[in-house]
């Protein structure tokens, strides 16, 4: 067969992708993956029966805002990875730059604080059960951002699955803070970061096979 008569049959019936169907397919996702990831806060850990206070505390803000941060800067990351071809040098420093903030926000509470105090900054009370539950609610998320990419055409399957696990380790950050009775700087800049990661790594193990096309 000549190279012409190849591209030909690969040309044929291919159309371009509906407009909007990037947003459609995130939008879709997020809608079913964020009440569902909510859902599952509310039965197995419930909201933190502080919370009413907790919302006058700017701390309560710093870690809501670095899941919601983490999430929107990994979705538009996700949504540039999903088409082929784009250019994606500065979209992958953006997700890195809620971890530089709590990091800004831990180190002088680190450096100024007594040394028998430091520890308690870091690990505080709920350490393992920050790192168990923020994977576990970014799951319904993760899966439906993985599935919105696979509706497109990443050409960097294990770093659209990394974006994709990302948006949901800031999506189970921002829902796990309502739950969370932590605001110590050093410890979310430690175990948020950390339980965020997880599904990151797991978005790119998958997105590796399951994106590839």
């Amino acid at each position: 067969m000549k190279t012409d008569e190849l591209i030909a049959m690969l040309a044929n019936g291919l159309e371009p992708v509906e407009r909007g169907a990037l947003a459609r397919a995130f939008s879709a996702a997020l809608a079913l993956g964020l009440p569902l990831s909510t859902a599952l806060m509310i039965a197995f850990l419930g909201f933190n029966p502080s919370l009413r206070t907790y919302l006058a505390e700017p701390m309560f803000w710093t870690k809501f805002g670095f899941g919601l941060a983490l999430a929107l800067a990994s979705l538009w990351m996700a949504a540039r990875l999903a088409r082929p071809g784009a250019r994606v040098s500065s979209a992958a420093l953006l997700p890195l730059a809620p971890i530089a903030g709590l990091w800004l926000l831990a180190a002088p509470v680190l450096v100024s604080a007594a040394p028998a105090e430091r520890a308690a900054l870091m690990w505080g009370e709920t350490w393992r059960t920050c790192i168990t539950w923020i994977p576990l609610l970014s799951a319904p998320v993760l899966v439906g951002a993985l599935l919105a990419l696979r509706k497109m055409a990443p050409t960097r399957p294990a770093l659209a699955g990394a974006a994709a696990g990302a948006l949901a380790g800031g999506a189970g950050a921002a829902i796990y803070a309502l739950h969370c009775p932590e605001l110590a700087a050093p410890f979310l800049a430690i175990w948020y970061v950390i339980g965020a990661s997880i599904p990151t790594l797991a978005g790119a193990l998958i997105g590796r096979r399951a994106l590839r096309w």
